[in-house]
Order: C-alpha cells, then sequence, then structure tokens
C-alpha cells in the first residue's frame, strides 16, 4: 500500500481477548459502517448498531443511557446544551395556537424564550408564580394549555415548588410536563410523574466548568417521538464533550453532597450576620421550602441567595471584594461562583414582576465549591469588613 493511502487507511490495533480497556474509549467517527447495502439501508428502527453521530453515537449514547437511569426513566436524548434541551421538549410537544404555563421565577433565559420566541410560532403563554395553585388550577383548565415547564428549586431564589401538587393538577387536564431537573440534579425527583425532564449537563454533571451539553429524559415511547425533531434540530451533542461528562458523573455524587453540605455551612453563616437581611436556601430549618424540600429531594445543592441590607452599591462593592469566589454565571462548577441575582436573572422583568420574583437590588447569589468552608467563611468576612466596617 503506498503511503499516500496508508495515511488514510491507518493500521488498526486489536486487543488481545481478555486484555480490556477500563476507561471506555471516546467514539469520534462521524460514520459508521456496515458489511453490505441490505445492512446500511435497513431503516433504523428495525437495526441495531449507529450510522451517523447526528443521530446516534456510542458514546452519546453511553451518556443518554446513565442519565436516564439516574433519574430513573427509561431513556434520554443528549444534545449539545440544556438550552437545546429546553426547545426539544417544547418544541416537539407544542404547536400553533397552544398555551404553556411557566413560572416568573424560572430561568431567564426560558422565560424569554416563552414571552419573546415561541409567540413568534403561534404559542400563547401564562406566567403565574409557582405558589399560586388556584390560578395554577385555573389556567389548566382552559381548553388551549398544554404543556407545563417549570423547576425545582428555582433560579436564583430558590422556591421550593410543590411538584406532587402540581403535576396531580396538570394530569387532571391533561397538561403535559415538563422539569428543569438541573438545580435537583440527576438523582432528585425521580419520584413524580414528570412527563420530560431536562438538565444542563454543563452544571452538576460536568461539574468542572469546561464542557457544555444537555438531556430529555423520559419514558421509551416519548423519546421515540422526540428522537426526529432531535435529528432535524441538529443540535448534536459532541462525542468528546459527552465523554468529559462521562467522567464527570463518576465525581457526581461526591461532588453533590460536598456542594449540599458546604452550601449549608454558609447559608448558616450568612443567616446569623448582621448584614444579611435574609437567606434563601431550603436546607435551612426555618425556610419556608425546608418541608417540601426534606420530602422531594436528597440534599438540597450547592446554590444559595442572600439579601444584603445594603443599597446597590453595596452589594455591587461586597461582590467585588470576594476573592474566592469568582463573579460569573453557571451553578455546580468546583469552584465557587457569585452573581447579582437583579443583573444577571431579572433583565427582562417588569419593575412587578421582579417584586413578585422576590429579587431586590441587594440580593446576592451563590454557587458554592467544593473548596473547604473554612477558606469561603473567612473569604466572606474579609468582604464583610471590607465594605461595611
Amino acid at each position: 500500500m503506498k503511503k499516500e493511502t496508508r495515511v488514510t487507511h491507518q493500521p488498526k490495533v486489536t486487543m488481545p481477548k481478555g486484555n480490556k480497556h477500563l476507561v471506555d474509549p471516546v467514539y469520534r467517527s462521524v460514520k459508521f459502517t456496515f458489511p453490505n447495502i441490505d445492512s446500511a439501508t435497513t431503516p433504523q428502527s428495525r437495526r441495531e448498531g449507529f450510522d451517523y453521530s447526528r443521530d446516534s453515537n456510542p458514546t452519546t449514547r453511553q451518556l443518554e443511557l446513565l442519565s436516564s437511569e439516574l433519574q430513573g426513566r427509561d431513556d434520554a436524548i443528549c444534545v449539545s446544551t440544556g438550552m437545546a434541551a429546553a426547545w426539544l421538549s417544547l418544541l416537539a410537544n407544542l404547536s400553533a395556537g397552544d398555551r404553556v404555563v411557566f413560572f416568573v421565577e424560572c430561568y431567564r433565559p426560558i422565560r424569554v424564550m416563552l414571552r419573546e420566541r415561541l409567540p413568534k410560532f403561534g404559542i400563547n403563554f401564562s406566567m403565574l408564580s409557582v405558589h399560586d395553585l388556584d390560578g395554577i388550577a385555573e389556567v389548566f383548565a382552559a381548553d388551549d394549555t398544554k404543556l407545563l415547564i417549570f423547576e425545582a428549586p428555582t433560579n436564583p431564589m430558590m422556591q421550593v415548588p410543590d411538584i406532587g401538587a402540581i403535576v396531580d393538577l396538570a394530569h387532571k387536564h391533561s397538561v403535559t410536563t415538563v422539569l428543569d431537573n438541573t438545580f435537583g440534579g440527576l438523582h432528585n425527583h425521580g419520584q413524580f410523574k414528570i412527563d420530560f425532564y431536562f438538565h444542563s449537563l454543563t452544571k452538576y454533571a460536568s461539574g468542572h466548568g469546561d464542557v457544555m451539553g444537555g438531556v430529555v429524559i423520559a419514558d421509551e415511547k416519548q423519546i421515540k417521538q422526540l428522537k426526529p425533531w432531535a435529528v432535524n434540530m441538529g443540535a448534536t451533542l459532541d462525542p468528546g464533550a459527552a465523554y468529559l461528562i462521562l467522567r464527570g458523573l463518576k465525581t457526581y455524587y461526591l461532588r453533590y453532597r460536598r456542594h449540599s453540605e458546604t452550601a449549608l455551612t454558609i447559608a448558616q453563616f450568612l443567616h446569623t450576620h448582621p448584614k444579611v437581611e435574609r437567606v434563601y436556601y431550603p436546607g435551612l430549618a426555618d425556610d419556608p421550602g425546608h418541608s417540601l424540600a426534606t420530602d422531594q429531594m436528597d440534599c438540597c445543592g450547592a446554590v444559595l441567595s442572600f439579601d444584603l441590607k445594603a443599597d446597590e452599591q453595596e452589594t455591587r462593592h461586597f461582590i467585588d471584594a470576594l476573592e474566592l469566589f469568582a463573579t460569573t454565571a453557571s451553578i455546580g462548577s468546583t469552584e465557587s461562583l457569585v452573581a447579582p441575582a437583579k443583573l444577571y436573572f431579572a433583565q427582562d422583568l417588569s419593575a412587578e414582576e421582579i417584586v413578585l420574583a422576590g429579587i431586590s437590588n441587594s440580593t446576592v447569589r451563590f454557587s458554592v465549591g467544593i473548596e473547604h468552608p473554612d477558606d469561603l467563611i473567612g473569604d466572606l468576612e474579609q468582604a464583610f469588613s471590607k465594605v461595611f466596617s
């Protein structure tokens, strides 16, 4: 074979029998071959194997199987980001004239999608408070209401919805339920009869802030209905990204518990600090959502918010004075992160809606990392001293 040909048709390495890899390989190939034309042209639904990585890939498929098992469902579809997972969940289940219900307390890009993007496709919306069960029941009863999308706990104020009550109301009126379970994590909320879960795998799943991904999780029949939409959307998760998320998931439980333990320690410290008006973390025994969170979740995760006894300028100075907390969005990384809640998460809301969401000029959101809590508390103490002494 000529060398010009060999560089394309490279030597193959065959593993001896019994000599197995401990870490699964990354299948980066876009295309997969078949032994003959008949097998290559057999419809995917009637043959095994892989064809084209936009449709499916062995590495990505491994992540789908693991994600669905952790969430307690049959199957999953991985996509490139959490927002792509949200779009897939909505577009595959809604048509022109349908109404989607969501809550003012939800993730800002989801609100923007629902209020500014979907109406261009003839899809209507109703925005309520997550705690307004009477209002939820009323809008569910409307003939055009087809889908509810919500999150638990909410971002950034860590409000805990009564998932059981909300889902029961939805099923009573044949409303499809979609839960953004990113804050809850892959191991939480599987006991509820949610139709579709989606996650930003960028957060807790990968855990290191170096890869993006998303996943929609449901029963096998529902995932089959979504699959053509996912293929046509083209929001494919790269196999290399899937591998990094799989690697991150090996320490998922260790990290989530450490996040939760340290976040509770930080919340308790802030709860008693004279310059803090209120702390929002359902792990605190006196938090309004504590009882629900205890029933619904195993640990409350990394995110907490709090109101400073300060004006907007002092709040900015406090954030800038922090040294171990990086000022940025996102959650679930090994590093601790901080963001001013109103600037990052409420730009799309009116003054009345901001009040309904519970966000003020002095609200700060933390995503607590896996550093030692003593160091994080020391950083908070020096920031408080620098700004307020």
